[in-house]
């Protein structure tokens, strides 16, 4: 099974490490170190799974893939 994809970056105005997951909406962590930004959000996405299923809500399939990754074809 495919995981959802993970961003983190750097955000000069947060003066921190943000983590966020395109396809589960608004579910982001911020961190002091990408590592903890990380941890966070795993943390926020297993909440936001939770809540979804507790909520009877369709949980989305992982889809998100950066741009690097896209085959043009």
């Amino acid at each position: 099974m495919k995981d959802y994809h993970i961003n983190i970056f750097y955000s000069e105005e947060d003066e921190a490490y943000i983590a966020d997951i395109p396809d589960l909406k608004f579910c982001s962590a911020i961190g002091d170190s990408p590592e903890q930004a990380l941890h966070e959000v795993i943390l926020a996405k297993t909440a936001w799974l939770e809540a979804a299923k507790a909520e009877g809500k369709t949980v989305p399939i992982p889809r998100y893939r950066p741009a690097i990754y896209q085959i043009v074809a």
